[in-house]
């Protein structure tokens, strides 16, 4: 009797998460779709008269980054905008000597004219957000405009920015980030990969379908009344940036995107830095969505709005399901070693066809429409597939995190300042990656599965459990590795 129980629900446990997992993977095809419609559609803003334009409050949000942030100060010091309309706040909560570097950075940029101030908090409450409020209710500027430590914007980025204001429903304008060591590594070059189909294809299809995108907490400018009317800066999650985006969205602002409009920036360099950085932005979506989505799905958004609300803020779930889906394979192998077995077989060819093709589709398209040809786009896709999958435990993880209630520390990423005038300061006490005894035992895991799948016929499991066993072992081995440079207390 239990045996007749057990069956048919591992049976459809397993083919409810591969359901699932597809629905999130073939999502790709509708975002293709909808950019596909969109890309030859550029939308020109209005001109502003020369006379006409808006004063401009740049923040520099800080916390110990002393290897960078002078190229940052150095770099918004230069921008080309009318001086008596721009003002550049340094928001340091730094325990280190970044707040001297950042106070002198400042004071040489001032004596040339430059109105710009460094903002220091004794204690750095709610963290990031707590800058920027802080900043805010000091700022003189109506559009206020954000750039993290490690980037680089490029003297015109208000010029070309600004002008989308024009329209006075625009809340939020988000530019597309660069990369400044994209081809440091395979690690590096798979981010790009996944960062240029998101600003290239995700940002400019959902603006096209008219549903909510999110400002990326850098490289992009805000109405400050729109930030106002939203609510402000909130720190009860770790994503402050989509949390805001949602609300402003839902109190009737409308975002711009401009892929054209590109701030350089750095990339994690080392795994350890990166898998701090997913975790964040996948505990805090799944936060936001905790948060936000009920107000969604009451509100009188139109059903595609609120249909792609689901996808956006939960398409981490995807990641649990991933590893879940590995984790079931080994009971549904044992529950139908027979004629049966064909229920495992239709999964994993769905997974493959329904789910890994749409996948490699969208990247494929990032790439192409970021500029890059030939084997470097199979390269890139290949990498974040693994890359991916081997991200799995790691921001399963922060899934779970993120349905409790407690909004968790900010921690943020690690910035090595690579080229820039303090590089070779003394780094920070380097953090080792967590997790990675875990994704090895796991790799061996889906090594064995994949040895009992041979053995039983089901050759067809191969491909799935290969991807996600090498995605594994590729983090779990870069995770004992001890940063070259870290840069983080």
């Amino acid at each position: 009797m239990t045996a007749l129980l057990v069956r048919p629900l591992v049976a459809g446990l397993f083919v409810l998460v591969q359901t699932l997992l597809l629905a999130y993977s073939a999502h790709r095809w509708l975002t293709l779709w909808r950019w596909s419609r969109r890309r030859d559609a550029a939308i020109a803003p209005a001109p502003i008269d020369p006379g006409a334009w808006p004063s401009v409050t740049v923040q520099l949000p800080l916390y110990n980054e002393r290897r960078v942030v002078e190229r940052l100060i150095d770099a918004v010091a230069a921008l080309e905008y009318p001086a008596d309309r721009l003002e550049i706040q340094v928001l340091d909560d730094s325990t280190d000597e970044t707040l001297v570097l950042a106070r002198a950075a400042a004071a040489r940029h001032r004596a040339r004219g430059i109105a710009i101030d460094v903002l220091h908090r004794e204690r750095r409450e709610r963290f990031k957000a707590g800058a920027l409020a802080a900043g805010l209710a000091r700022a003189r500027g109506s559009l206020i405009a954000i750039f993290d430590a490690d980037f680089v914007p490029g003297p015109d980025f208000l010029r070309r920015v600004v002008p989308s204001f024009a329209s006075p429903e625009v809340g939020m304008v988000q530019a597309r980030w660069g990369h400044l060591n994209r081809d440091a590594s395979l690690l590096t070059s798979a981010q790009a990969a996944m960062l240029d189909a998101h600003f290239l294809l995700e940002h400019e299809a959902r603006m096209a379908a008219g549903v909510f995108f999110n400002f990326n907490g850098t490289a992009g400018v805000w109405r400050r009344t729109c930030i106002e009317s939203a609510g402000g800066w909130s720190h009860d999650t770790l994503t402050e940036d989509l949390d805001l985006s949602y609300r402003a969205q839902l109190a009737g602002w409308r975002f711009v995107s401009l892929p054209g409009v590109v701030a350089a920036a750095e990339l994690p360099a080392d795994i350890a830095a990166f898998k701090s950085q997913q975790h964040r932005w996948a505990k805090g979506s799944i936060q936001t969505a905790r948060k936000l989505l009920p107000a969604v799905l009451r509100s009188a958004q139109p059903a595609r709005v609120k249909i792609e609300a689901c996808f956006h803020l939960t398409n981490n779930v995807a990641y649990p399901l991933l590893l879940l889906s590995g984790l079931l394979l080994l009971p549904v192998l044992l529950a139908f070693p027979d004629a049966a077995h064909r229920l495992a077989v239709a999964a994993d060819v769905g997974v493959i066809l329904a789910g890994v093709v749409p996948v490699c589709a969208f990247l494929a398209t990032g790439r192409l429409a970021a500029g890059a040809r030939g084997w470097s786009v199979a390269r890139d896709v290949i990498s974040v597939l693994i890359l991916g999958a081997g991200l799995s435990f790691t921001n399963t993880r922060a899934v779970l995190e993120g349905l409790g209630r407690q909004p968790g520390e900010w921690i943020r990423t690690p910035k090595t300042g690579e080229g820039g005038p303090r590089a070779r300061l003394e780094p920070y006490a380097p953090r080792r990656a967590r997790g990675g005894g875990l994704e090895l035992l796991l790799a061996l895991c889906a090594a064995g599965l994949s040895g009992l799948a041979w053995s039983m016929g089901q050759a067809r499991s191969l491909p799935f459990l290969i991807i996600l066993g090498l995605g594994l072992a590729y983090v779990g081995v870069l995770s004992f590795r001890r940063p070259a440079r870290a840069d983080q207390r």
